[in-house]
């Protein structure tokens, strides 16, 4: 008889899981499967598709259910608030919450997008530190603010907000303070890190078009995009002699706060875990 690998599941197996409509397209399932095997440890993490409608009432059986917590996607990620009973600062910043805790009969709310993009690129790029000069965030909707929170708490001394829609990113101004500039589609010469937070670039989405010129040689260019994995900006940025850092390390360092609070071991980013989950991603 042939026995499978990986940890066998028992009645005290820990459950966590992904909350999305749809959620089918999700790879946290595979993410945190790869951790779960490589810890050997007795528990599962499963995508859990749920209509916006049912959301709350999800979330209150998943606890009662004995779940650990759920990470939580589009269309989700602000009406998590309302079923939390407590929310972290960070998704207080980030105008959402993307992981979700369940302990001792509460419902405790964080979001994680701007520390995976922080952990992303400090990675990627080592010794860069958000107070060494300027950014330049392209986009105004969710992971723009989460992201520009991350960048404003880390020491950025001024962030530079670019969007098709100017009264977007000024409301995002107002809402985060700090100092922000609202600017039109051509970086800042003195800027050190330009960040893509729009869609523009994604596999079947119109290309993001941008000069790069006005960025000095020691620019860090970032994108969150991950399909391909080598985005235009991306290759631009390389073409110029720019470091630039693609968007799978986010996804990848985002789920590692959740994974640890649900399952008690601290996971590890490493080339493993690209390769596992980003193996079947088009390069270009």
């Amino acid at each position: 008889m042939t026995i499978l690998s990986g940890p066998i599941l028992s009645g005290k197996a820990r459950l966590a899981g992904i909350l999305g409509w749809p959620v089918a397209h999700s790879r946290s399932p595979r993410l945190h499967g790869l951790w779960l095997r490589r810890h050997g440890i007795d528990g599962a993490y499963l995508p859990l598709p749920v209509r916006p409608e049912r959301f709350a009432d999800s979330v209150r059986a998943l606890a009662d259910l004995g779940f650990r917590g759920a990470n939580v996607t589009i269309p989700h990620k602000e009406a998590a608030f309302a079923v939390c009973d407590m929310v972290e600062p960070s998704a207080h910043r980030a105008g959402a919450v993307n992981t979700l805790v369940f302990e001792d009969g509460r419902i405790r709310g964080s979001n994680t997008d701007g520390y995976g993009f922080l952990a992303n690129l400090r990675e990627a790029v080592p010794g860069w530190r958000a107070e060494a000069g300027p950014a330049v965030l392209l986009g105004a909707g969710g992971s723009a603010r989460a992201i520009a929170a991350a960048l404003l708490d880390a020491g950025c001394p001024r962030l530079t907000l670019v969007n098709r829609t100017p009264a977007r990113a000024e409301a995002l101004a107002r809402t985060l303070g700090g100092p922000i500039e609202i600017a039109d589609g051509v970086p800042p010469g003195d800027a050190l890190l330009l960040v893509n937070t729009t869609s523009l670039g994604m596999q079947g989405q119109p290309p993001l078009e941008l000069d790069l010129a006005p960025l000095p040689a020691g620019a860090v260019v970032a994108d969150i995009v991950y399909v391909p994995r080598e985005t235009g900006l991306l290759a631009a940025a390389r073409a110029r002699g720019l470091a630039a850092v693609d968007g799978l390390g986010m996804l990848l360092h985002q789920a590692r706060p959740g994974f640890a609070a649900w399952f008690g071991t601290e996971p590890v980013v490493d080339d493993e875990l690209r390769a596992f989950v980003g193996g079947d991603i088009p390069a270009r």
